[in-house]
């Protein structure tokens, strides 16, 4: 009998979607960063916010959709990153856009003893308890009187720079923030840590067993989301050139962080964006209307969630099958010859394995 030749394949990780993305992405980047010399100044804003709420968005979902941790109190990270660069910046002299990674960095560093008191705490009770965390950052900063106690206080570190500049400045920093984040967080899941985080989400008994440490990478997923988010809080309030301990430590900051990526997709890269982009239309349009603002917005998820529970985004990657942003790998047959033809279809049958031996002839 004849040994019929093996076929030759290879593992992709890159698709023709996630390829046209990249492109479009760094079209839609090289555009953005020209918006200072064409672009109104509510424009320039609107990016800066969209920013914001997009960081914050992927770093809720990289600990939530991807880790398995639900969290209804990063926005204590999100004060704190904010309170950190009016600090570095009125009271340490230090330029505020240089103070908004510095202010990240300490935050992640604050976020490690934090974490010994959230790790404590299972399912339910490490939600509840977050918030908590969050409160008590609240209620710290509102009594420190040299920060405007619970007024607020005003940043003054931008004082000698004019308003085009400034707002241009902004604008860059929000821009390089935004494609670091979608950078380091893309890279991150398509690491062996990445694939851990998402074993230890779907079981973190059976990852423990596989020789994963569970603690040691949801400390990690925990302080780089707390360092994310951080650099959300302090990008927003540079632009906004004012804070206060409500407005930083506001529970609507998840609240809307959920909602974004309960609208575009949990567990996915590409949700939080479309999730935004929803959600900036939905404020920028219909915020007006008070009230009924808000209970749209409750509408809108009760119905994305019922219908549609993986999320806009999710419903059209499983109904055309794109991923701009792949974190998977996928076995591609090279030879088409019929012994290929073969193997595919006992690989199809067999839910994508590739089978370790060929049908002889």
């Amino acid at each position: 009998m004849l040994t019929a030749a093996r076929p030759t394949f290879e593992v992709r990780r890159a698709t023709r979607a996630s390829r046209i993305a990249s492109i479009v992405l760094l079209a839609l980047a090289v555009v953005v960063a020209t918006m200072p010399f064409w672009a109104g100044r509510d424009a320039l804003r609107d990016f800066t916010q969209i920013a914001c709420y997009l960081v914050f968005a992927m770093m809720w979902n990289l600990l939530a959709g991807y880790g398995g941790m639900v969290s209804i109190g990063q926005q204590a990270y999100l004060g704190l990153g904010g309170y950190l660069m009016l600090i570095l910046s009125n009271l340490g002299g230090v330029s505020p856009f240089v103070a908004v990674p510095i202010a990240a960095c300490i935050a992640a560093i604050v976020a490690l003893p934090v974490s010994w008191i959230a790790f404590r705490l299972q399912g339910g009770y490490f939600a509840i308890g977050t918030w908590v965390i969050a409160e008590v950052f609240r209620l710290g900063f509102a009594n420190v009187s040299l920060l405007g106690g619970g007024s607020g206080t005003s940043l003054t570190g931008l004082a000698g720079i004019s308003r085009n500049t400034r707002e241009s400045i902004t604008l860059w920093l929000a821009l390089a923030i935004v494609v670091l984040a979608i950078t380091l967080v893309y890279r991150f899941l398509r690491s062996r840590a990445g694939l851990a985080l998402t074993a230890i989400r779907d079981d973190p008994v059976a990852a423990s067993s596989q020789g994963i440490h569970v603690t040691g990478t949801r400390l990690l997923v925990y302080v780089c989301a707390a360092a994310g988010a951080a650099l959300a809080g302090a990008l927003y309030f540079v632009g906004n050139l004012r804070i206060s301990p409500d407005a930083a430590f506001s529970v609507n900051w998840t609240a809307f962080a959920i909602f974004i990526v309960m609208i575009g997709g949990l567990g996915t890269l590409e949700g939080p964006i479309v999730g935004t982009l929803v959600f900036y239309l939905l404020n920028k349009f219909l915020s007006d209307y008070g009230t009924t603002y808000l209970i749209g917005l409750g509408l809108l998820a009760i119905v994305v969630t019922m219908f549609f529970p993986q999320g806009l985004w999710g419903w059209v990657s499983q109904r055309f099958g794109i991923q701009f942003f792949p974190v998977g790998r996928r076995l591609v047959m090279t030879d088409t010859g019929p012994d290929a033809d073969t193997v595919a279809g006992v690989r199809n049958a067999t839910n994508g394995a590739h089978p370790r031996t060929v049908p002889r002839a």
